[in-house]
């Protein structure tokens, strides 16, 4: 097995990341499944990232880890309804939204190192996917977990956050602090989105 440490994210303009990945159909034995898995876990962690999608590291699979343990300020945990998302697997996901109500905040990925940009996504999405073991399941996602849903889902179809984002708010890591309140609204006001 590859340490994750041999395992590149690879970087806006591979070709993977613009080509919608094909829906697993058991392309993978049950252990190797489980491998891959546990590899591209290791990988979203040592990144450190919140969600990792097969695409990201090359392979044209539906299939993408999603965590978020970590602890937000509780001022920027309520603003941008952050809560935790316990570990799980997404195969062949697809989500809706569930009302009209939409959110903006700003949003990084592990796919275009050193920027984060604002994007406007759907509050609250119900996601369709198939689980590991290949039962089909439909959950309720709200605020940042919603958000991590349709970012790594967005992945599969060959999205890229830098698709959607206000073009105007993107900005490197290194300026990115001044912008890290807990909402939006300085920013907005400031660089004109």
């Amino acid at each position: 097995m590859l340490e994750h440490e041999e395992v590149p994210i690879v970087q806006l303009g591979h070709p993977a990341l613009r080509r919608p990945a094909v829906p697993f159909e058991g392309q993978l034995e049950d252990d190797e499944l489980a491998a891959l898995v546990e590899l591209m876990r290791r990988v979203m962690h040592a990144a450190p990232g919140v969600g990792l999608a097969a695409p990201q590291i090359g392979i044209p699979l539906r299939l993408a880890v999603l965590e978020d343990g970590f602890v937000a300020d509780p001022a920027v945990a309520e603003e941008r309804e952050r809560s935790p998302l316990p570990f799980f697997t997404i195969l062949n996901p697809r989500y809706e939204p569930l009302d009209d109500r939409m959110a903006a905040f700003y949003e990084g990925c592990l796919s275009f190192e050193g920027y984060q940009g604002v994007v406007v996504r759907h509050r609250s999405v119900a996601l369709d996917y198939d689980d590991e073991a290949g039962i089909t399941r439909r959950r309720e996602f709200h605020g940042w977990p919603a958000r991590i849903v349709q970012h790594e889902t967005d992945h599969l179809n060959g999205i890229v956050y830098v698709d959607k984002v206000l073009t105007r708010s993107l900005c490197s890591n290194a300026e990115y602090p001044r912008w890290a309140a807990p909402g939006i609204d300085e920013a907005r006001r400031v660089l004109g989105f």
